[in-house]
């Protein structure tokens, strides 16, 4: 699954990550760039999600109008998204058919339009998809507590961005940061499938060897200064449902506790797929949380999520109360496993169990071409490829003690905002405005 990766750097600074399959005549075509939120300015968050939007817009080569038909045509699919530390395209077609993706990502590199009017038009989607998630109790919530959990860090903001911004970026700043991001020398090729790797890097380096690079610039280093006490939150708003969320400081990917948070992950909600395109699910009905929690009948679901970033990100939990139950006596039985593992009380077997769990959840979501092509430049935008090799294997090295240290030093009250969305009992937002 993870052997015989072919890995170059072309002379203009363009990283490609090649992997033969011939289980299907498929190919999986990635264009990763070294940019999102963490890369913006106050005043222009979500301008990332933004010009992954005009991507979209088309090239003189490749007008809109055509595109969606071109490749649905030749039975492929395809796609982008924007995070944190990243923005991804990918397209997925046929082997005989993949050179249209190849030709489509590198004129996109350099040749998008951004018309004016497109943008406007754009600004529109993109501010009614925000107000549509402010519809959202459990986006309200979380952007509440993700801004409460960073002082300066742009994690604060939610990739979409904020309202205000969206109504003030203008063309000149979506193309300004497309030319500054969009080069060889800030972008990672990855393609799975069914080639060969001496023809397709032969390809790649015709389509892509004469786009020149970019600006040099390094990613600056951000410091976020501890928490120093537990941050409350309280967003109240229409509804029936008590949702509580938790957001713990957490390290970055590349760091050694990650995987030691990771398993204490799987041993409180479950383990966490870190595959964002998806690939399978595992109940966590054998978690410490769900016990204690759903099946005691205070909380109706429970559920966590660790994200691999650049930078210590949040590691949270999300509860749904129990209707006979407060927010506050959901949060103190979450504390008290918490307790439960600051104290030592896991076994070897325990962690074997959630070892097993998340390897298995890991495995589903790295095992068809589209995935493994996934994988072979996501792990790139945090640590390396290496860390996707030797994921499951570090999980295997964490002991009791590792698992006490990391609850220990992450899942303190002092290292937390606790969020709660109260309901103040009115219908839902759609409705009180008809």
């Amino acid at each position: 699954m993870t052997q015989d990766v072919f890995k170059t750097v072309l002379p203009n600074g363009l990283t490609v990550h090649l992997k033969e399959i011939h289980t299907a005549p498929i190919i999986s075509h990635w264009v990763w760039y070294r940019v999102g939120s963490r890369n913006e300015t106050p005043g222009l968050t979500g301008i990332s999600h933004w010009v992954e939007h005009m991507q979209f817009k088309g090239t003189p080569s490749f007008p809109a109008s055509i595109l969606d038909k071109a490749i649905s045509r030749e039975g492929g699919y395809w796609n982008a998204m924007t995070y944190l530390d990243w923005t991804a395209y990918y397209e997925t077609l046929p082997a005989d058919k993949a050179d249209l993706g190849l030709r489509l990502e590198a004129d996109r590199m350099v040749n998008s339009i951004y018309e004016a009017s497109e943008v406007d038009s754009e600004r529109t989607v993109i501010i009614s998809e925000r107000e549509s998630s402010e519809n959202e109790p459990l986006f309200r919530l979380g952007e509440a507590v993700q801004t409460a959990a960073f002082r300066q860090h742009p994690y604060r903001h939610e990739v979409i961005g904020d309202k205000e911004d969206l109504h003030r970026i203008q063309r000149d700043d979506l193309y300004a940061h497309y030319r500054r991001h969009y080069a060889p020398n800030h972008a990672l090729v990855a393609i799975a499938g069914d080639f060969d790797t001496g023809s397709m890097l032969a390809r790649l380096e015709a389509l892509y060897g004469g786009i020149p690079s970019g600006e040099a610039f390094e990613a600056p280093a951000l410091f976020e200064p501890a928490l120093g006490g537990e941050s409350r939150q309280v967003v109240e708003g229409p509804g029936q449902t008590t949702y509580i969320q938790l957001a713990y400081r957490s390290p970055a990917a590349s760091a050694a506790d990650f995987f030691a948070l990771t398993v204490v992950d799987s041993l409180l909600t479950g383990p966490t797929s870190l595959n964002m395109f998806g690939g399978g699910g595992i109940s966590n009905k054998t978690s410490r949380l769900y016990r204690a929690l759903v099946e005691r009948e205070l909380a109706v679901s429970i559920s966590g999520g660790l994200q691999a970033t650049v930078d210590p990100f949040l590691y949270d939990m999300t509860m749904i109360a129990h209707p006979q139950h407060s927010a506050d006596e959901v949060l103190a039985a979450v504390d008290d496993e918490v307790h439960r593992l600051q104290d030592g009380l896991v076994s070897p077997a325990e962690i074997a169990r959630a070892v097993k769990q998340a390897r298995a959840l890991f495995a589903y979501g790295s095992e068809n071409i589209t995935n493994q092509a996934f994988w072979l430049g996501h792990a790139d935008m945090y640590a390396t490829y290496d860390w996707f090799v030797h994921y499951v294997d570090e999980l295997e090295k964490i002991t009791p003690q590792a698992v006490q240290r990391a609850a220990q030093t992450y899942l303190s009250s002092e290292n937390r905002v606790v969020g709660y969305y109260l309901p103040t009992g009115a219908e839902a937002l759609e409705e009180d405005e008809e």
